[in-house]
C-alpha cells in the first residue's frame, strides 16, 4: 500500500485544526496566527470575546518555534532523531488538546480560562508542524498558509500560458501539480473540520491526534536533516 506523503497528511491537518480552532473557539486563528491581527481589530470593534487568546497567538506561536528549533538542534548534535521526535511533540500537545476538549468542551465562551488554555495548545502544535516544514520539508508548499501558495500558483500558471518549452516553464509545470495538489488537501481538510464540529464539537478534536499518530508512518521524501 502506497503510503500519503507527508506534506499532504500536514496540509490536511493544518486546514482541519485551523478551522475547528476558528469555529470552536471565537474566531482564533490556530494555524494562520497572523491572521489573528484581523480577528483581533474585530473583536475589539464588535465587543466579540477571545481578545487575549488572539492577542497572545502570535507570542505563543514564535515561543514555540524558537524552542522546537532548539530542541531539534539538541537532538541532532546528540545523534537522536530530529523529525520524528518533533513529530511525536506535536502529537503530544494535540492529545493534550483533545483532553481539554472531553473536560471542559464546548466552548461557549471565548474568554474563559478553558478556551484560553485550549487555543494556545492548538497553536503551540501548530507551531511545531511550522518549524517542521519549514527546517526538513523546504521544498514543499507550505502546510498552514494558502496565499503564498496560489500566487505562485498563478505566477507558474502565466508562465505556463505566455508559451514555449523554456527550462523555467518544466519547473512550473512540476511546481504546479504539487502546489495545486497542497492547495485542494488544506481545503478538504477545512471542510472536513467544519463539517467534524458541526456533528462534533468535542470529539472533532480528536482527529488532529489520529493524524498525528499516522505522521511517522507517512513518506517523507525529502531527508530530516539529522
Amino acid at each position: 500500500m502506497k503510503k500519503i506523503p507527508l506534506p499532504l497528511l500536514l496540509s490536511f491537518n493544518g486546514g482541519y485544526v485551523d478551522t475547528v480552532g476558528f469555529l470552536a473557539l471565537g474566531g482564533l486563528f490556530t494555524a494562520h496566527v497572523t491572521g489573528n491581527f484581523v480577528t483581533l481589530g474585530a473583536s475589539i470593534a464588535l465587543g466579540t470575546g477571545g481578545v487575549l487568546s488572539k492577542l497572545l497567538a502570535l507570542p505563543v506561536f514564535c515561543v514555540v518555534v524558537f524552542a522546537s528549533r532548539i530542541i531539534g538542534i539538541v537532538l541532532s548534535r546528540s545523534g537522536r532523531p530530529v523529525l520524528r521526535s518533533l513529530l511525536l511533540g506535536k502529537l503530544v500537545l494535540l492529545l493534550a488538546a483533545f483532553a481539554v476538549a472531553l473536560i471542559y468542551g464546548p466552548f461557549n465562551d471565548p474568554n474563559s480560562p478553558a478556551a484560553f488554555a485550549m487555543g494556545m495548545v492548538l497553536v503551540a502544535a501548530m507551531a511545531v508542524q511550522n518549524g517542521i516544514h519549514r527546517a526538513h520539508l523546504p521544498k514543499s508548499p507550505p502546510s498552514t498558509l494558502m496565499t503564498g501558495t496560489t500566487t505562485q500558483i498563478m505566477l507558474d500558471l502565466a508562465d505556463i500560458a505566455a508559451g514555449g518549452k523554456s527550462e523555467n516553464t518544466t519547473v512550473a509545470y512540476s511546481r504546479l501539480k504539487r502546489m495545486v495538489l497542497a492547495v485542494i488537501i488544506f481545503a478538504l481538510g477545512c471542510g472536513a473540520g467544519a463539517l467534524a464540529y458541526v456533528l462534533a464539537p468535542i470529539w472533532c478534536f480528536v482527529v488532529p491526534a489520529i493524524l498525528a499518530i499516522c505522521a511517522p508512518l507517512a513518506q517523507i521524501e525529502t531527508p530530516e536533516g539529522d
